[in-house]
Parts: C-alpha cells; sequence; structure tokens
C-alpha cells in the first residue's frame, strides 16, 4: 500500500520547541528558588495553563479585558524565566525577591485561571436572564378560530289557509275602500269590514297585492 505523506506544518514545530523550552526554564527557575521535586515541574504546568485560558477567552470574544490582563500576567512569568536562565541571573544565589515571587505564584495562577474558567461573562449572563424569562413566560394560549356569522333565518310567508270565496268577498271590499277613499285598504280595516282574526286579514292582504 502506498503510504500517505505527511504534511508537517512548520508553524505548529516551532510552537512545540518553544513550549518545551519554555516549559524547561520555567522548571529550572522554580527548582533554583527551593521548589524541588515535583513542584519544581508544576510551575510551568501552571503557566502554561494560565496561557491557555487567558487564550480561550480572547478567542471567544467576550470580556477581553480579562483574557488580555491574565494573558500578559503568564506571558511575563513564562519570558522572565527565560531571560533569567539567560545567564543573567545566578541560579546558585537567586535573590530573596525573586523566592517571593516564586513562592506566591501558585495563588496567582489559581486566581486567575479561577475567574477566566469559572467567570460569568456579560453575554453568558443575556443568554442566562433571557433562557429563564422564557422558562417562567407562559405562552400565550392560541386563539380560538372565528366563527363565520350566522345570517337571520327569513320569516316564512303566513301559511294561514284562505278560501276562495272569503279572498272574493274581500277584493269587493278592498274595490269599494278604494273607490270611496281613492286609497288601498290597510290589514286593520280590511279585518274589521270582515270581521275576521289578524292572522287571516293578513293572509287576505297578500292576496290582494
Amino acid at each position: 500500500m502506498r503510504a500517505l505523506p505527511v504534511r508537517i506544518d512548520a508553524v505548529l514545530v516551532q510552537a512545540l520547541i518553544a513550549a518545551a523550552l519554555s516549559f524547561a526554564h520555567l522548571h529550572d527557575l522554580a527548582l533554583a528558588a527551593g521548589q524541588d521535586g515535583w513542584k519544581a515541574w508544576a510551575y510551568p504546568v501552571s503557566v502554561d495553563l494560565l496561557l491557555a485560558a487567558a487564550w480561550r477567552r480572547l478567542r471567544s470574544g467576550e470580556a477581553k479585558a480579562a483574557g488580555w490582563c491574565w494573558f500578559l500576567v503568564a506571558l511575563t512569568a513564562s519570558l522572565g524565566a527565560n531571560i533569567a536562565t539567560a545567564g543573567l541571573l545566578d541560579l546558585n544565589d537567586v535573590p530573596d525577591w525573586l523566592r517571593i515571587l516564586v513562592a506566591g505564584w501558585p495563588a496567582i495562577a489559581f486566581l486567575g485561571g479561577t475567574l477566566l474558567a469559572h467567570g460569568a461573562t456579560a453575554g453568558t449572563l443575556t443568554r442566562e436572564r433571557e433562557s429563564a424569562s422564557k422558562a417562567i413566560t407562559p405562552e400565550a394560549p392560541a386563539s380560538a378560530p372565528e366563527l363565520p356569522a350566522v345570517e337571520p333565518e327569513p320569516v316564512p310567508p303566513s301559511t294561514t289557509p284562505v278560501p276562495p270565496a272569503l279572498v272574493t268577498l274581500a277584493r269587493k271590499v278592498a274595490d269599494e275602500h278604494r273607490a270611496r277613499t281613492g286609497t288601498p285598504i290597510d290589514t286593520s280595516t280590511l279585518r274589521a269590514r270582515l270581521g275576521v282574526p289578524l292572522p287571516l286579514a293578513e293572509a287576505l292582504s297578500t292576496h290582494l297585492t
């Protein structure tokens, strides 16, 4: 089988070499300041972790001031160790102020790492408030479908039976009323002239129109 070519990133290789050298310088400085054994190895680890936490905060785009602050603190510690172990400092006779600084570094690294890893940013707080508001705010009930308007049913015409003879008599009375008054007879007058109930008079009026 043909082996796949492995692409080596020169920038990544350079970063690994720089990290290894910085790690070794921090270890040597901590050892010279009286931190022997596993403690000398823990110092460079704490510096690298603080750098990584600060870089992660800068990449998130939120609270960049805190990210830059702790990034510069960790970078100063790493760069200071590189310069101090480059022959500018006698590692066999480390000054007292440097011993104090190295001894106090764990507390500084713990504070910076805690604030960077667990400190809620403004954007995180805003998202949490929005989520809580959505959780406690009840959703508006769906509006009921609008029912079509009901049109009133027309009133059916009168179904009172009318004898044909009574219709003939009603027409005669109506003709006499029109000849005498010049106006068509109304239902009340027709009822009074014929002496019939009102429903029957109304039915007769429909036959006269």
